[in-house]
């Protein structure tokens, strides 16, 4: 049997008036949740291509059909403030700046690659926008998040996280550790779980009782909220809130975004344990169309301007993917960099006979 939310609410966003007091939002910042999420929906399904292609190796963990989750709660974030993504959170990278050729190649696992080929593919960070590497072990960046929180705090300054994870995250120890210590610490942070139903074959059903995981902050003492995950300006406003009270000292937030990933786990997952009917359901819900149906209702909306974002950022997509094949790949031996003390190639140490600093104290 399929999986299906409860009936989506009307939004009551509109430009034209407030909601329970909040000023509406500005038709540019609507344009941009539209065009960001038309943005990430189109880079995500060429990759998917080119994996499908065999122009990269590895693997790919899509988040088509969740954009608006990320897209909603990240795109008014500071330079300054901290990303800590999962593995399928690829395109929190797009949304906060980090430059489309490094992001290819991540992909593609190119010394151009922020982490200079060494974790790909989806795992990509990048430092001068404090977006934190992700890794493979499920929930491991909400302790690292965390921890950046943490600091923030004793520098006494304003940034704040965004900790994204899955619903299966919440079954796990180092969720509920990270946000144990955020609410015992008052840290500025966000937790953002995207509920997409599925944790990789795992049916979110099988893991918990509870239908709104957002319950699970009542037992830290901090605020948690459910909002529909596929409704960019409903999660834009949920996100602005938590961010605004993290900024000023308010502590903590957990919002529970429902969602769905059209495709399975990976590109190597057919997805099917799925229920067909469960998938185009859900396929009905495009965050994508209903934020074009909200534009039209308001005349904000034109075929040209869609068409105008797609061929821009199709130019860009492009001219990343041909920086990213023609870079080079690193050198076997520049795995060793960073992990020691010192670099075997920059000591030009003779590589059968050479002991790290660290082993010779």
């Amino acid at each position: 049997m399929a999986t299906k939310p409860k009936d989506r609410p009307e939004t009551a966003t509109a430009p034209a008036k407030s909601l329970n007091g909040t000023a509406p939002l500005p038709e540019a910042k609507l344009k941009q949740l539209y065009a960001t999420m038309l943005k990430c929906r189109t880079m995500e399904e060429k990759i998917r291509i080119l994996f499908k292609q065999g122009r990269f190796s590895g693997n790919y963990y899509a988040a088509v059909g969740q954009e608006a989750t990320e897209v909603g709660c990240a795109i008014d974030l500071r330079p300054s403030d901290t990303v800590a993504p999962s593995h399928r959170d690829f395109i929190a990278n797009l949304i906060k700046g980090t430059p489309l050729n490094l992001m290819i190649s991540q992909i593609y696992a190119r010394k151009t690659s922020p982490d200079q080929g060494r974790s790909s593919p989806a795992h990509c960070g990048y430092a001068p926008l404090n977006i934190i590497t992700p890794a493979s072990t499920i929930a491991a960046q909400l302790n690292i998040g965390t921890g950046v929180a943490l600091a923030n705090k004793m520098k006494k300054n304003d940034d704040i996280v965004m900790a994204f994870s899955g619903e299966g995250s919440t079954s796990l120890g180092f969720w509920h550790e990270a946000v144990n210590f955020a609410a015992v610490h008052n840290l500025p942070i966000v937790y953002v779980i995207q509920n997409n139903l599925w944790a990789e074959s795992v049916n979110v059903r099988l893991q918990s009782k509870v239908e709104d995981l957002s319950l699970r902050a009542q037992g830290y003492g901090i605020p948690g909220i459910t909002v529909d995950g596929n409704d960019v300006v409903a999660v834009y406003r949920v996100a602005t809130e938590a961010i605004n009270r993290a900024r000023i000292g308010g502590g903590p937030t957990v919002i529970e975004c429902k969602t769905y990933r059209w495709y399975g786990h990976s590109e190597i997952d057919p997805a099917k344990y799925r229920d067909p009917a469960e998938v185009e359901y859900w396929k009905s819900r495009d965050p994508i169309p209903f934020m074009e149906n909200y534009l039209t209702k308001y005349k904000l909306w034109s075929d040209d301007f869609k068409q105008q974002t797609l061929d821009s950022f199709q130019k860009e997509l492009d001219a990343a993917i041909d920086f990213a094949e023609k870079a080079p790949f690193p050198e076997p031996e520049e795995a060793l960099d960073h992990v020691y003390s010192f670099s075997i190639r920059d000591r030009e140490l003779d590589r059968k006979n050479w002991t790290p600093t660290v082993l010779q104290k």
